[in-house]
């Protein structure tokens, strides 16, 4: 499960060896300058398309919003970085108003023209828009939650669906909603998981997390766990502000460049409290049915690849922090610990 979510590295072999290894990603920096952030990465494919998108704002007589340094003899030294090919937003898209847009656009043209279709064709397309930080490891902020005027590590917003063609990282929230009992001196573990609806545009039918969904552009990562839990789970406001707690998170870098970070919460059940405020029932669609799964057979169940695979991830998480996953049961314990928590790769 681990290989299938992290399989993907920048100029060194990638833990599951596959053809695309061999294609050379060109870093995307925020504008041109030296001291820029790289916020994400390109394949070939997509540079080619750029390419020929600066080739159409001359035609047209439009602006470029490209800036390439992909000939040796142009390539911009970065700080703290080995001297290479480069791709940027063009100097004049200097606001997060005109980078988004500009993005708007470009996206909502490449859906019409069915550009990269399996990616974000009319068919894939969410209608969402997701946060791009300066430091994706940073401040989740944004201009409608902060001074007029004050430095933010928000840079622009962009169609969930596209931020894989420039391998922008996008973030989530998952929880796991379990109860633990005690009983002959052993404790066994049961935890509620859903099956997704055959009509989800992304792996329908496959095992999930009690409740996760994206963080969408201006909204914080906690109020992002409490709506999803209305409209999964329906599962109140009330109950998951007084029982869910923030437990950490998990990263990884996914082959085509999809990078996502994982802001893991639990619900633990107390054992003198109605365990009904916290079972989980469908709400808005997304969710086919709940089931009340055991240890063993979540376990069964991820063998046979029914999970989604990034579900898979933080449950397994879960029984390392639970102690069910431990060194003395699994050979590979400090390499899952180490593969769940990426960089993304960032300081190459």
């Amino acid at each position: 499960m681990i290989n299938a979510c992290d399989n993907t590295r920048v100029h060194r072999q990638s833990p599951v060896p596959s053809i695309y290894d061999a294609e050379l990603l060109i870093p995307l920096y925020l504008s041109e300058s030296s001291d820029s952030p790289v916020i994400g990465l390109l394949r070939p494919v997509i540079l080619e398309q750029l390419v020929l998108e600066n080739q159409r704002s001359r035609e047209l007589g439009l602006q470029e919003l490209w800036a390439f340094n992909v000939v040796e003899t142009a390539y911009i030294p970065r700080n703290n970085r080995n001297l290479g090919p480069s791709v940027s937003f063009c100097s004049w898209l200097d606001s997060h108003v005109k980078r988004t847009a500009a993005m708007k656009e470009l996206c909502e043209r490449w859906r019409d023209s069915l550009f990269f279709e399996d990616v974000c064709g009319p068919k894939k397309w969410r209608g969402e828009l997701y946060p791009v930080y300066a430091d994706p490891l940073g401040v989740h902020d944004h201009p409608k939650n902060t001074n007029l005027g004050q430095a933010l590590n928000f840079v622009f917003e962009i169609e969930r669906s596209a931020c894989a063609l420039f391998g922008l990282i996008t973030y989530g929230v998952h929880m796991s909603i379990y109860k633990e009992v005690q009983g002959n001196g052993e404790k066994s573990l049961q935890v509620w998981v859903p099956t997704r609806a055959r009509t989800k545009q992304t792996f329908p039918g496959l095992l999930d997390n009690t409740v996760a969904g994206g963080i969408p552009s201006g909204m914080s990562i906690f109020e992002s766990m409490v709506k999803e839990c209305m409209e999964e789970a329906s599962i109140p406001d009330s109950v998951v502000r007084k029982y869910a707690r923030t437990v950490g998170a998990i990263s990884y870098f996914y082959r085509f460049l999809n990078s996502v970070a994982i802001y893991v919460y639990d619900i633990c059940i107390p054992a003198d409290v109605d365990s009904k405020i916290f079972e989980p029932r469908p709400l808005d669609g997304e969710v086919e049915s709940f089931e009340l799964l055991t240890y063993a057979e979540v376990v069964q169940k991820m063998r046979a690849g029914l999970f989604k695979p990034n579900c898979a991830l933080v449950l397994i998480d879960l029984f390392i922090r639970l102690g069910y996953i431990t060194p003395e049961n699994e050979g590979d314990y400090m390499k899952i610990i180490t593969r769940l928590h990426g960089t993304f790769d960032l300081e190459r």
